[in-house]
């Protein structure tokens, strides 16, 4: 929610992402997936790139094209094994850590498959010249992001993590207010 919030807050609103694309670049794991599910379903092309291995599972694929019919919108979902191929002409570049919490014993391996798989200048080259980039933080700077694109001029990064308060306050209102609705004496 916090980064299609941010996506709409840079293109000025929430209709104005349908035809948009973003490339998601790294291990299409959880953030990737939801990530490309909430994106398809405003209508935006998702890239994703990732290396052998560390792909979508067919059963999660299978879901983020369902949301997209589902949606009808024209969102789209594309999987690459080119960083550049994903990125070119991109509107957003996001990525993720390469090792998240729990996989530290497999640090040493996911370091060799990433390899060529940074979201750094040369990558950002390849997208829109307005292209933004995110990352859902934190960011380890010069493994999948280059310190000089998370603190540089495109990036959204920091918007994006001011972002989730407000996402966090508003499903928590909209779930207060059904609560309260279904227990209202009819």
């Amino acid at each position: 929610v916090a980064d299609l919030l941010t996506l709409a807050d840079v293109a000025g609103s929430v209709a104005a992402l349908v035809d948009r694309s973003i490339a998601y670049v790294g291990d299409a794991n959880n953030v990737c997936a939801s990530l490309a599910k909430a994106a398809v379903m405003v209508g935006m092309a998702v890239r994703v790139a990732a290396p052998e291995g560390y792909e979508f599972d067919e059963a999660t694929r299978r879901s983020i094209e369902e949301l997209a019919t589902a949606a009808g919108r024209g969102g789209t979902l594309s999987t690459h094994r080119d960083p550049a191929l994903a990125a070119k002409g991109a509107d957003a570049l996001y990525t993720d850590v390469w090792t998240s919490m729990g996989q530290e014993a497999e640090r040493a391996r996911r370091q060799v498959a990433f390899a060529g798989y940074c979201v750094d200048e040369a990558l950002v080259s390849v997208a829109a010249t307005d292209a933004v980039v995110l990352h859902c933080l934190p960011a380890h700077r010069g493994e999948e992001i280059a310190a000089s694109v998370v603190d540089g001029p495109r990036s959204v990064v920091w918007k994006q993590a001011a972002h989730r308060e407000t996402a966090m306050r508003g499903i928590l209102s909209w779930l207060v207010s059904a609560t309260v609705a279904e227990r209202a004496p009819s």
